[in-house]
């Protein structure tokens, strides 16, 4: 019984004005089939024509593989089905099912232009064509793909006699809903924006924060991976993240190093100053290193301090560490040559018997003593 509903529409129709509709589909179905292979192939040929610099030409290209056979087919039946008489309802429901097929089709391009429009504009902005995906790329081509999903979704239910004015309204009454709910979530969601439009950092970044250092791997909607130091991964909220403050280490040009090294105050004067011109030569001698000044900081009875300031003109850790390395070892190297001490003076203690057996009887007759 259901399938003869679905048939009555086709009682009146006859034998020859079906074959009509059949030819019909398989016409439409060859022609669209073979206009699509030639665009493909003329395409192509700008290619192999070396004309593959024109980025129209390529996305137009990727596109198109994005055409779904099962649309064209249903357009093909379509266009056979007009040339049948109907009754109006059912012209009315092919109406609509012509507006979701060729909608649909064209929100499947329009997804995959999105996409590779965002991925080339972000490819040729970026410092190398390597460099990974940024969280601003994921975030407009999410955005962009949701936009033209949900136009082509309300253009369907208003296409089909839905008041979509009020479905609009109800959605952003639960929205507001939903967004006192998922705050958390939307404001990690708000701070992924910041970082992608800011970019106080990106992947591949050595970066430090409150208890945490490392290399970041991954910009999330929601949270930011870091590879620690130490080895381990650490998860944290791009909220979270953005309320500390960001030390990028990457983007340092040089390092500053300052330390003091303290020799023993018993050092003569013409010897003390002697120091620090032995030392500026010391960091003078190492590769990628400006020296600043070497100068003697303080004069105290444990010790003679002498302040070193140099530049590592590069931002590499390990360069850093080296040098300091090299300038340690070369101060040492000169305090032999120079015969200065650089070792803390010697202090002793001496206590005489008497004196402490005086002190302990005078305490005991002032305790003795009657208030």
């Amino acid at each position: 019984m259901n399938i003869q509903r679905y048939l009555a529409p086709f009682s009146n129709v006859d034998a020859e004005e079906l074959l009509l509709a059949a030819g019909a589909t398989v016409v439409t179905f060859v022609a669209i089939y073979a206009f699509l292979r030639l665009l493909r192939k003329r395409l192509c040929r700008h290619d192999a024509a070396g004309r593959s610099d024109r980025p129209m030409v390529q996305l137009m290209k990727e596109t198109l593989n994005r055409t779904s056979m099962l649309a064209v087919l249903v357009i093909s039946l379509l266009v056979g089905l007009k040339t049948l008489e109907l009754t109006p309802l059912w012209e009315e429901r092919l109406g609509h099912l012509w507006f979701v097929v060729l909608g649909l089709q064209l929100v499947l391009y329009l997804d995959r232009a999105a996409t590779l429009g965002a991925r080339r504009y972000f490819r040729n902005h970026a410092e190398t064509p390597d460099s990974p995906t940024t969280v601003a790329n994921t975030l407009m081509v999410w955005a962009m793909k949701t936009t033209v999903w949900v136009i082509f979704l309300l253009a369907a239910l208003s296409n089909l006699g839905i008041n979509v004015s009020a479905l609009v309204a109800s959605l952003g009454i639960g929205g507001i809903a939903v967004a006192l709910a998922v705050q958390n979530v939307l404001g990690d969601l708000f701070a992924s924006l910041s970082i992608a439009v800011d970019k106080p950092f990106e992947v591949g970044d050595a970066i430090a924060i409150t208890n945490v250092s490392g290399t970041v791997e991954h910009v999330g909607l929601k949270t930011t991976r870091i590879r620690s130091d130490s080895g381990e991964q650490i998860v944290i909220g791009n909220a979270e993240l953005l309320k500390n403050v960001v030390r990028n280490y990457k983007r340092m040009q040089n390092r500053r190093v300052q330390f003091s090294l303290r020799l023993n105050p018993s050092t003569p004067a013409a010897l003390a100053a002697r120091v620090p011109d032995a030392l500026m030569a010391v960091i003078n001698r190492q590769p990628d290193v400006r020296a600043d000044r070497v100068h003697l900081k303080a004069v105290t009875q444990d010790a003679l301090e002498f302040e070193l300031v140099f530049y590592v003109l590069n931002s590499s850790y390990l360069n850093y560490m080296n040098a300091q390395q090299a300038v340690l070892l070369g101060a040492l190297e000169v305090f032999d040559e120079l015969g200065v001490d650089a070792s803390a003076p010697t202090r002793r203690l001496q206590f005489e018997q008497g004196a402490a057996n005086d002190m302990l009887q005078a305490d005991r007759r002032q305790q003795a003593r009657p208030h």
